[in-house]
């Protein structure tokens, strides 16, 4: 047994609150919906390895050498993929400080406050790491098939990497903390974490957009200028890539910069922990704001619903870590499009699928920031309004706030091709509408023993939207490209289908509300 107040002893509580939410997340109390999970999971896995391993053959045939261009690809595209873990990072440690949780029940009972910061950031750390890996595990796992066991070492360099990326989220979440103070904090923090996610992915696209008119990031990594104008060999920059080759010397350096830099960080950094989020505590709780005398206007009943729900959500206070990147996301292709405006036909084939699993990521967001965050549900449903209608207002707020923001490019498109804006148009519809379908299904007001989830969706959720969206992209790619391909868009469609069939069996679809 653990002594009461102990590192191992706030750990062994982090980890059983972590697997009761994950078991209660991905069963529901149903054993045979476990199953159909697991089973969806590994068919998912297993096609995502063979995509992998279709997309490193030729790359291992040729021969991966430990040279200057192979440092600068796995470099760079390591970068890219490092700053996406740390606006994760940044996002994660920010709801540490200002997620009530458990939070007042810890920090006024007799235990230290410093041992709860460690090991919360720990467990940030640790749920950054495993993300990382689960999605890089296709690539790792295709390349130790296929050129050898050292790219197993991948791993532990995104292990080192997550450690660092909590690390340098700590410090900023905390210099954020003394220069605005707590009340403006958690946005700058979400609007800090929206641009370095999104940030250098768009900068290397618009680049590449400029430079070679696609938006391939691979073009900038394996341009013959950047390679030329990288460090020598002996560089301590490829540490990182020489590391995850298998070098394990390198493995060793790298491991000790993370994992000491995460250790230091939370050194210096415990003591404050208990007075930052005191503070952020009395900031969601001290907004007496003078409120302006205003007067009733007679409006219809869904109009007073969706100016409702359009209220929220924008005083919803993480709408920015939810909606940021997706819209950040849709920069590329609108660059794209007005670079080669009327120039060619061939590039909506690459603009189109971005867009349209874009949009299903962002309706997804803000879906269920309308219907499952909801915090005062209770007052919802007694109040002299039937459900279908709160339900209608809260999809009608959330597609009109999609339609603003896609329209200016749908325009732009149908300036060049109505054909191909009216295909886009509908492909937005439908990955949109399968995201708020999802969170339809998987809405549920979050019990007392689950009150560590009511500020995060669904993970089975998340990832079916993804699937979805990412069908539909193929989808629209297809029809776009037209002639005898477009008979091919048939099956990314049915697969979306069944991701929704799929969904819908396993959502609770809102039998608990």
């Amino acid at each position: 047994m653990a002594r009461p107040a102990s590192i191992a002893w706030f750990a062994r509580h982090e980890l059983r609150l972590a697997w009761r939410d994950w078991l209660a997340m991905a069963t529901g109390g149903k054993r045979t919906r476990g199953i159909v999970l697991a089973a969806a999971l590994g068919f998912f896995a297993l096609g995502l390895h063979w995509l992998a391993n279709v997309l490193i053959e030729p790359w291992v045939t040729r021969g991966i050498a430990p040279g200057k261009p192979t440092l600068v690809f796995i470099t760079g595209g390591g970068f890219l993929f490092w700053t996406v873990m740390l606006s994760q990072a940044l996002e994660s440690v920010t709801r540490a400080y200002y997620g009530r949780s458990d939070l007042d029940l810890l920090l006024s009972s007799p235990v230290s406050s410093r041992r709860l910061f460690a090991v919360r950031t720990g467990a940030i750390a640790f749920t950054t790491m495993a993300l990382a890996c689960l999605l890089a595990s296709p690539l790792v796992d295709m390349l130790a098939l296929n050129d050898g066991p050292q790219w197993l070492s991948a791993y532990g360099v995104m292990a080192a990497m997550s450690a660092l990326a909590t690390a340098i989220a700590v410090l900023i979440t905390i210099g954020l903390f003394r220069l605005f103070g707590p009340k403006r904090t958690r946005l700058i923090a979400q609007i800090v974490a929206g641009i370095v996610g999104a940030g250098f992915v768009i900068g290397i696209q618009a680049v590449a957009i400029v430079a070679y008119g696609n938006m391939s990031r691979f073009s900038i990594l394996q341009s013959a200028g950047l390679v030329a104008a990288a460090p020598d060999l002996a560089n301590p920059l490829w540490l990182p890539a020489r590391a995850a080759m298998g070098d394990l010397p390198a493995l060793a350096v790298v491991l000790l910069i993370g994992l000491g830099s995460l250790g230091a960080v939370v050194v210096f950094a415990s003591s404050s922990f208990g007075r930052h989020a005191i503070a952020a505590a009395g900031v969601s709780r001290s907004s007496s704001r003078r409120q302006r005398e205003t007067s009733f206007r007679r409006a219809s009943q869904k109009h007073a619903l969706r100016l409702k729900e359009w209220k929220l959500l924008a005083r919803d206070p993480w709408l920015l870590s939810q909606t940021l990147m997706q819209i950040l996301y849709l920069l590329p292709p609108a660059l794209l499009l007005w670079i080669n405006y009327r120039d060619s036909a061939g590039i909506f084939v690459v603009v189109v699928p971005v867009l349209v699993m874009a949009s299903g990521q962002l309706a997804g967001g803000l879906a269920w920031l309308a219907i499952s965050g909801e915090d005062a549900h209770d007052l919802v449903v007694t109040a002299p309004v039937t459900p279908p209608a709160v339900l209608t207002a809260k999809i009608e707020a959330v597609l009109s706030v999609l339609g603003i923001i896609l329209l200016p490019i749908l325009l732009l498109i149908a300036s060049s091709s109505v054909e191909v804006a009216l295909i886009t148009a509908i492909c937005i519809a439908l990955s949109a509408g399968s995201a708020t379908a999802i969170q339809l299904w998987f809405r549920t007001p979050m019990r007392r023993s689950m009150f560590r989830r009511r500020q995060v969706a669904s993970r089975m959720a998340t990832v079916s939207e993804a699937f979805a969206s990412i069908m539909w992209a193929g989808t629209a790619a297809l029809l776009v490209a037209g002639s005898w391909i477009a008979i091919a868009a048939i099956v990314p469609a049915a697969v979306a289908l069944g991701v929704l069939g799929l969904a819908w069996g396993l959502g609770p679809k809102g039998k608990a509300a």
